[in-house]
């Protein structure tokens, strides 16, 4: 399907890319095509190697109408060539890693990330001979240090999962081109509408789908977008070698969330504020961390770098007991945030996370690093997702809990 020509608002690309009316019905809503396999009239090989750019739809692991059409869709949002959808982001995740690296290549990992990366990064890849050096990616002269003759791929996140940091994107994919390196981006916490890595240089930008794109918690999905050809490389390895490919329904789960992302990150943006400004404001509360507040260390880079602030909030009630207790409190009396782990849905979430669990099992950071940690982190923060519901309600359940 070619796209049209005419789609340059956010909201237009949200709702209209990648999709067009059954020709056959003139459904105005996308199908589902569950099938496994296809009918074709045309003779083909029969390996994925064999395929062209053209190629009719032939096997279901190979490629997919409803997964294709969320593909489209995304790779619009970020304004890429291409994207490739997976079965979660930790598929998408491992597929960056895994296809851009070999034995004997280096890479520069953020080390503040997802958690399921922190651990793939550092128990995973040294088993198949791939060095790994984790870089505060914030600390520009960290980020140079790391850099090797062998440097294939530097992996940055921004903002960083749990405590809400920033990387300087531009800055770090031109140290990266210095090298030689390309550079993949986790843009979870930020969705399309927040932060465009692709527009200053980076290779490969990922999201976990199951956040922010589909934003109404039932359905767990993974996409890269990129270049083309970065894209066809990693659909002939990790698509049809690895299989780690997006379910047909959740592609379309995920396509009905992702229309109304411009709308819904917008009312995540204006409630996150108002909740972050309450808790800076409330005795109980030692630390917040929102990049929409001035008090944010790199707020002046989130106004250069983001346009949406996107619904995340990470703060500090004290040390770790008081976390501690107050979690428990929230697990029981909170009403109308869940306490829950997860992220991006329009239910709000809220989950206590200290900081020295985190470092004896993902993140295990010593000396500088953990100084800078523990400098956004305290003992331990509360990991806040902004929901849809109204700003009112979510501070009087916070406060009752504080």
């Amino acid at each position: 399907m070619s796209e049209k020509s005419n789609m340059t608002g956010e909201r237009t690309k949200a709702i209209h890319a990648g999709e067009a009316p059954d020709p056959a019905t003139g459904a105005s809503a996308p199908n589902i095509v569950m099938s496994s396999t296809y009918v074709t009239e045309q003779v083909a090989g029969f390996s994925a190697h064999d395929l062209e750019d053209d190629a009719p739809y032939l096997y279901a692991r190979w490629a997919n109408p409803s997964v294709d059409m969320l593909s489209r869709k995304i790779a619009a949002m970020e304004g890429t060539e291409a994207c490739m959808c997976f079965a979660s982001g930790m598929a998408a995740a491992t597929a960056i890693f895994l296809c851009s690296l070999s034995s004997g290549d280096h890479v520069v990992v953020s080390d503040v990330s997802y958690a399921g990366v922190a651990e793939l990064v550092r128990e995973t890849l040294p088993r198949f001979g791939i060095d790994v050096t984790l870089a505060d990616m914030s600390d520009l002269d960290a980020v140079r240090t790391a850099m090797r003759p062998n440097t294939r791929l530097v992996h940055v996140e921004t903002p960083v999962n749990p405590i809400v940091r920033l990387t300087d994107l531009e800055a770090v994919c031109a140290i990266a081109r210095q090298a030689g390196a390309k550079v993949s981006c986790d843009s979870t916490f930020a969705s399309p509408m927040a932060t465009r890595p692709a527009s200053v240089g980076v290779d490969y930008v990922m999201h976990s789908a199951t956040k922010y794109i589909g934003g109404h918690g039932d359905a767990v999905g993974g996409a890269v977008a990129g270049s083309k050809a970065d894209i066809a490389a990693l659909n002939l390895e990790a698509g049809i070698h690895h299989g780690g490919i997006m379910s047909p329904f959740n592609a379309w789960l995920i396509a009905r969330g992702a229309a109304t992302l411009p709308l819904r990150m917008k009312a995540h943006e204006e409630t996150a504020q108002a909740v972050a400004q309450f808790l800076e404001d409330h005795p109980k509360v030692t630390r917040v961390i929102y990049p929409g507040l001035e008090s944010h260390p790199q707020h002046d880079l989130a106004k250069r770098q983001m346009h949406n602030f996107s619904g995340m909030i990470a703060f500090q009630v004290g040390d770790a007991a008081t976390g501690q207790a107050t979690a428990t409190r929230m697990a029981s009396d909170l009403e109308i945030i869940h306490y829950a782990v997860s992220l991006g849905h329009h239910r709000s979430l809220i989950f206590w996370m200290e900081t020295a669990g985190l470092m004896e099992s993902s993140f295990r950071l010593e000396g500088k690093q953990l100084e800078s940690y523990r400098a956004f982190a305290g003992d331990g923060i509360f990991r806040l997702s902004v929901g849809l519901e109204d700003a009112e309600d979510l501070i009087r359940d916070l406060d009752r809990v504080l």
